[in-house]
């Protein structure tokens, strides 16, 4: 199963796809999507929308992993980072993509158990599940990577449960 995660941000939209066979990963590729400042937000939707449509296109993803709004003190910021993620979720869907998503607590307690782990811990799971030589950069990416690689883990957790329940 080919994995698309995404950490949703308007200037930054991290992006990473993983493979999975069994219980293993492998990196497919990683990379971000970027905007420029004082760009109207119509405009730069548009691009983080378009640019993902390429890598979806690109890479075939089988399914697609988000990271939920994590809301912040700043309003604004929350609201323009969920209009990204909007953007992003409709180029899943319109992409024919199945989109979960997971919060940030449940990314965090799926690569290192423990739901209040920090960022770098966070990286140093995703380096060394996927085997690589050091962490991935920018940290959007990263993230991303994180959020494919925590639905990898649930895929796998409700596939046995489903055959425990025989489902």
């Amino acid at each position: 199963m080919k994995i698309l995660g995404i950490d949703p941000g308007y200037a930054i939209l991290g992006y990473g796809l993983v493979e999975m066979n069994g219980s293993r990963f492998a990196l497919c590729d990683y990379g971000t999507v970027t905007t420029e400042a004082g760009t109207g937000i119509a405009d730069r939707l548009k691009r983080l929308y378009a640019q993902l449509m390429d890598v979806i296109e690109q890479q075939d993803p089988d399914v697609a992993a988000i990271e939920e709004l994590f809301f912040n003190s700043n309003a604004k910021t929350a609201i323009l980072v969920g209009q990204a993620r909007g953007a992003a979720i409709l180029a899943c869907a319109n992409s024919g993509l199945k989109i979960y998503e997971y919060t940030p607590l449940q990314v965090k307690q799926a690569l290192t158990g423990y739901g209040r782990a920090d960022k770098m811990q966070v990286q140093v799971m995703v380096q060394t599940i996927l085997r690589l030589k050091e962490i991935p950069r920018p940290d959007d990416a990263a993230d991303a990577l994180a959020a494919a690689i925590c639905h990898g883990n649930s895929a796998v957790c409700h596939s046995r449960m489903e055959k425990v329940r025989g489902l």
